[in-house]
């Protein structure tokens, strides 16, 4: 038994976690989230290396930047980040993935993807000039992420700047790390 499934027997939640899986977990898309992909500006990626370190990085772009190939099957774009490869390297060595994608502006609901994901320098079907590489994911799980607790955001214009090393339109040294490594 999992560990998952020996908390929810501690914690008592045994019926309601399968509730839970029998009324809102699938491991493919359906129609209503094939169509609520597109309308995404941004994704939540989590990954972990072959340890188990994790990272969650967001990515970001125009709504469509998420394609769905398929009930079983998105891609993304790797755009020009800052050479880290946090992400791709977790993937490279450990292809498991969690997606999240929250519509903070409409429904205020998310959808989480979980699957495997594989690094490809071309996607054919698809045309993003500013795209360095995908990142296909074949789904194993689509669940809802309940609206509860997400907050309703009102969207900003904001100019983006795609691909800059503009340290400022960066963010700068926000955190003042290069300042207390200077020091």
């Amino acid at each position: 038994m999992s560990l998952e499934k020996l908390l929810q027997e501690d914690y008592g939640t045994t019926r309601r976690a399968n509730r839970f899986y029998k009324n809102q977990m699938l491991d493919y898309l359906n129609d209503m989230m094939m169509e609520f992909i597109p309308r995404q500006e941004m994704i939540f990626v989590s990954t972990a290396d072959m340890k188990g370190n994790c990272d969650c990085s967001i990515r970001v772009g125009r709504k469509g930047f998420v394609h769905v190939v398929d009930q079983k099957t998105i891609v993304y774009p790797e755009y020009r980040g800052n050479g880290v490869y946090a992400s791709l390297g977790n993937i490279s060595e450990n292809p498991h993935i969690g997606i999240l994608m929250v519509d903070f502006y409409g429904s205020t609901v998310g959808l989480h993807i979980n699957g495997i994901a594989s690094i490809e320098n071309e996607f054919d079907c698809v045309d993003d000039p500013l795209a360095e590489r995908w990142v296909k994911v074949c789904v194993e799980e689509a669940y809802i992420q309940c609206s509860k607790h997400i907050p309703l955001l009102e969207p900003k214009d904001k100019k983006i700047v795609w691909n800059t090393d503009d340290e400022k339109l960066k963010g700068g040294d926000y955190f003042k790390v290069q300042s207390m490594v200077e020091q």
